[in-house]
């Protein structure tokens, strides 16, 4: 295990002061093996995520009681099972939360019913591993990016690949459409963050200010901020429309594996190698809170719909639910 997350590291690489105590978190046990991503349903009684283990597992958000698994292959060739035949890098659910992308390490994005589990769909054009998957606010597209250099937008129709964004010189290790969906933003180990027109394929921004390589961004609810993180250990805020650096928090004492806003825009939420997950003032750049539980490095990390929990995957094997409402409420 040590070993495997040393690969994934490589792969990424090539205390503090608390307003308020998070309560004792739920912690959810299934997976066997790394935990790579993790997100909430939109009516936040789900959590969906993704897994070294090759599959994927829904949860219920409240009980954090197992209510399905979407099984991965051992093999390419393996026809018994529908599932990734590698592991599960990214995991997402669309707006309406009837569905569920999933990226992997066997070079497809594969869209499945978030009910039955059964698979919908699978696109094919990236030729490595998919990184990093995401839904449009629509629902009707989906972007992703990986270790071929590109972003690639898909039709959820059709299957189609429509765009292909081409202009990162390394791994694209993270994409978000923005909220309005005219926008999609990429960071990679080029150590750039770039924002293309959803539409066209133009890049029309790129941000330089990160010293390594750029592992998660993030839209903020108002499409106004983005947030980047990466192997530099700091987080930094920039302006979506000038490309401008208004905020570098400091606080992680190893890389930034996972950032996210809360829905209010208020709050950023990030996570690091150092077994941890942190709370941020989107405005000051206060850290505010410091989530300690993992006994490993947290993976991914993100808000619920409401603003009031986080759920965390960690190289451990588990997720954890933790409950901030008395951080929210105090906002």
């Amino acid at each position: 295990m040590r070993v495997l997350l040393a690969v994934l590291l490589a792969v990424w690489m090539v205390g503090s002061s608390n307003e308020s105590e998070a309560a004792e978190p739920l912690t959810l046990k299934g997976h066997s093996s790394l935990v790579f991503s993790v997100s909430f349903s939109p009516d936040g009684k789900r959590i969906v995520s993704g897994s070294n283990d090759r599959t994927l597992k829904v949860w219920d958000a409240q009980t954090g009681q197992e209510t399905l698994t979407i099984k991965g292959r051992r093999h390419s060739q393996d026809t018994q099972v529908k599932g990734h035949y590698s592991y599960v890098w990214s995991v997402s659910f669309s707006p309406d939360g009837k569905r569920i992308v999933s990226g992997s390490g066997d070079k497809t994005v594969k869209i499945w019913d978030a009910q039955t589990g059964q698979e919908t769909l699978t696109f094919k054009g990236h030729s490595q591993s998919v990184l990093r998957v995401s839904f449009s606010p629509d629902g009707k597209r989906i972007v992703s990016g990986g270790f071929d250099q590109t972003v690639n937008v898909w039709d959820v129709q059709t299957g189609q690949e429509t765009l292909t964004l081409k202009g990162h010189s390394h791994w694209v290790n993270s994409v978000s459409f923005s909220p309005d969906g005219k926008r999609i933003v990429s960071g990679s180990g080029d150590n750039t963050v770039k924002v293309w027109d959803a539409q066209t394929g133009q890049e029309t921004l790129t941000f330089k200010g990160h010293s390594q390589s750029v592992l998660r961004v993030s839209f903020s609810p108002d499409g106004k901020r983005i947030v980047s993180g990466g192997r530099g250990k700091t987080l930094k805020v920039w302006d979506a429309q000038t490309g401008q650096e208004t905020l570098t928090l400091e606080g992680h004492r190893t890389f930034v594996t996972g950032v996210s806003f809360s829905p209010d825009g208020k709050r950023i939420v990030s996570s690091g190698e150092e077994y941890t997950a942190k709370v941020w003032d989107a405005q000051t750049g206060q850290e505010t809170l410091t989530l300690e539980g993992h006994p490993d490095t947290v993976i991914s990390v993100s808000f619920s719909p409401d603003g009031k929990r986080i759920v965390s995957g960690s190289a451990n094997r588990t997720i954890k639910i933790w409950d901030i409402s008395s951080l929210a409420t105090s906002k």
